[in-house]
């Protein structure tokens, strides 16, 4: 995920390889170039290549200190470590992450700019009352609707696995995204529905179930693809750029 403000690009998490980012973003008519890289968690899709872009980009990588202790990130350059709760700046934008729970340690993220706010939420197996707070002023929220859950039980992965996904350290299912979004104040003007499981859900599912959460609520609706580019800005062109805080 790639988040502008004004002069600062930040990457959030590093599970692609250079090529692929790239490749991607060009269909967005975007080059990556980002001022410094974000990671949320331990898991390989999320920081396999941390190391390789921040040296290449020489960009700084940072990350939790549960994470630095969790996994070794190699590179040349000390990552530097933020705290939960604590907001830190890193050029135009105010960072802010809030512990959720997930089978590695893990962060929502929140970004802040002049006024503006757009949060990120993903990998994470319930919903903690403090997450609403956090995300109390956003206009843009990407939030985890991974399985439905009848499809999980019903499914191929083996029973160890489907504990996994639905335990309290898992992800979130689309009944669990639907009671996060009955609970949204109206000041949120997108929400992007994001880490959609290939085998345990359709994007058809997750969006019935968002619909009808967000059934009185005056946010546009968008579902992100693994495979495609979702962008969101206010005063984006077509196709629009990733910029959430218009200058």
């Amino acid at each position: 995920m790639l988040i502008e403000a004004a002069g600062t690009r930040l990457l959030v998490d590093a599970g692609l390889p250079l090529a692929t980012l790239q490749r991607q973003l060009a269909r967005a008519h975007l080059t990556v170039q980002p001022n410094a890289i974000i990671v949320t968690h331990a898991h390989g899709d999320h920081c396999r290549h941390a190391a390789e872009l921040s040296e290449h980009f020489q960009a700084p990588l940072y990350v939790s200190e549960a994470t630095r202790r969790s996994v070794r990130l190699g590179g040349r350059r000390a990552p530097r470590i933020f705290g939960p709760r604590t907001p830190f700046a890193i050029g135009d934008l105010t960072v802010t992450a809030l512990t959720v729970p997930h089978d590695a340690p893990q962060v929502s993220l929140r970004f802040d700019h002049d006024g503006k706010s757009a949060a990120l939420a993903t990998d994470l197996g319930e919903v903690p009352p403090e997450l609403i707070e956090h995300f109390a002023g956003c206009e843009n929220l990407f939030i985890e609707s991974n399985h439905d859950s009848d499809m999980l039980w019903a499914g191929p992965y083996p029973y160890h696995l489907k504990r996994r996904v639905a335990g309290d350290h898992g992800h979130l299912s689309n009944a669990q995204t639907h009671g996060l979004l009955r609970s949204l104040d109206r000041g949120v003007r997108t929400v992007v529905l994001m880490h959609l499981s290939q085998t345990n859900n359709t994007p058809e599912l997750a969006r019935a179930s968002a619909v009808e959460a967000l059934c009185d609520h005056p946010a546009t609706l968008l579902l992100a693809s693994q495979f495609g580019v979702t962008t969101v800005g206010a005063d984006a062109p077509k196709p629009p750029q990733l910029e959430l805080f218009p200058r």
